[in-house]
């Protein structure tokens, strides 16, 4: 009989995949650490948790990739146990345990108590807003809602995070506030879908609202929205973003294409004209307003000329930052039931001539940018440069401001005034005004 070993477990969160995340790693975390818990974020432990991602091919691979990975080395004496948590785990369970059944216990999206549970932990429902942040300290994401209840024929998210449900406000500002206090001066509100935020708690789109109770919390300097949706866009939020300096004026409204017969396909919800007038009613409305979309190529059916027609769309709405993505053939999706038609080489042929233009693009506007001032705020040294970022970029995904450190010294996590002195496509270099 094996006798219970009396060394301390030190459990080590592995997370992949988006924002949402990172974020429900870190709420993980942090009631681990109020149990007494000893957690670090990828890092050396014995115990091993996996926080999933089950969105699209590569992502999924990735995963598998990940838990066969700690399998090996729970196999090879390296590590104790493997869990495994998150979208993967949530919509491919059986799958899971059939295929890799040495994963000590598999949990789901919703399932945190019961992780907590084997874990030796117990779930603190007082703990609102206490998290590990794992993010450099001077920003930190705040999930504003879970799940969605848009009909995309694309998506897989509804079926591992279930349907829309709102965070109320008050818990927010009290998460704010927690976050504040320990240093963060940027929150990056994110959501499967920020625009619907409220619909359930309140009877009406709130997020306007939300923004109004947010800027009074001390401490934070920027609010920058990730995720929006554009069909029935609260366009009150314009006027909050255009009223309070510190709501960056950025939005990240994934629009995922143009032509009309792909967009109905798709259920969007919404047409070209309607797509194109709310971006102009963006631009009226905030001045300088930066807006990062991202687009899908390759979705079924397809054509030459639904692409062209993207094409030029994209040319002539000159996004300050885009992204691009081949179509995934995702089962139990409502696009599962058409034919994956556009062949793999074309997809990939077809995003980058997009990302090409969006190249050019991005130069132009950079260009554009030299010897002008921005506030920037500073998220790391790395090499010989201060990096660090305008309010028109978001962390890992937007243009970098690089700063000479031999010139000048500056403090991770502060804010400077800089001016750009040189631009290339997605950096821009500049010095300390």
């Amino acid at each position: 009989m094996r006798t219970k070993s009396l060394k301390k477990n030190k459990i080590n969160v592995v997370t992949l995949g988006c924002s949402k995340n990172v974020y429900d790693s870190e709420v993980l975390m942090g009631q681990l650490k109020a149990s007494g818990k000893e957690v670090v974020h990828e890092d050396e432990g014995n115990v091993v948790v996996i926080n999933t991602c089950g969105f699209i091919n590569n992502a999924k691979e990735e995963s598998v990739n990940t838990i066969l990975e700690y399998v090996q080395k729970k196999e090879e004496g390296e590590v104790d146990k493997v869990f495994v948590t998150g979208c993967l785990s949530e919509r491919y369970k059986p799958d899971l345990i059939k295929e890799i059944p040495n994963v000590d216990q598999y949990f789901g999206t919703t399932e945190l108590p019961g992780l907590l549970k084997v874990l030796g932990a117990d779930y603190k429902h007082e703990l609102i807003g206490e998290r590990l942040t794992t993010t450099p300290k001077n920003y930190a994401y705040l999930k504003i809602a879970e799940g969605c209840d848009r009909p995309c024929s694309f998506c897989a998210i509804p079926l591992m995070r279930g349907k829309y449900k709102s965070t109320p406000i008050e818990d927010l500002v009290t998460e704010a506030e927690k976050l504040a206090a320990k240093g963060v001066k940027e929150l990056i509100l994110i959501a499967q879908d920020l625009t619907y935020y409220g619909l359930d708690l309140y009877k009406k789109r709130n997020l306007a609202e939300l923004l109004e109770a947010l800027v009074k919390v001390e401490g934070i300097e920027w609010i920058r929205l990730h995720y929006a949706f554009p069909t029935g866009f609260p366009l009150d939020v314009l006027d909050v973003m255009n009223k309070e300096p510190k709501i960056c004026n950025y939005i990240d409204i994934p629009l995922q294409h143009i032509s009309d017969s792909i967009l109905k396909s798709m259920r969007r919800g919404t047409t070209k004209e309607k797509t194109t007038k709310l971006l102009k009613d963006f631009r009226i409305a905030v001045p300088g307003m930066t807006v990062r979309t991202t687009l899908i190529v390759g979705y079924p059916g397809e054509t030459e000329a639904d692409f062209q027609e993207l094409k030029q769309w994209v040319q002539d709405m000159r996004f300050e930052r885009l992204g691009c993505f081949t179509y995934s053939h995702e089962e139990n999706t409502h696009a599962y039931n058409l034919e994956d038609d556009v062949p793999e080489d074309v997809k990939q042929q077809r995003a980058n001539e997009i990302m090409e233009i969006q190249s050019q693009i991005s130069w132009e506007l950079n260009q554009e940018k030299i010897g002008k001032t921005f506030k920037v705020v500073i998220d790391r040294k790395e090499g010989g440069y201060f990096v660090g970022r305008t309010e028109h970029d978001s962390p890992d995904v937007d243009n970098e401001v690089l700063i000479d450190a031999s010139k000048t010294y500056l403090k991770t996590g502060e804010f400077a005034n800089v001016k750009i002195t040189d631009a290339a496509d997605f950096d821009l270099y500049a010095e300390v005004v």
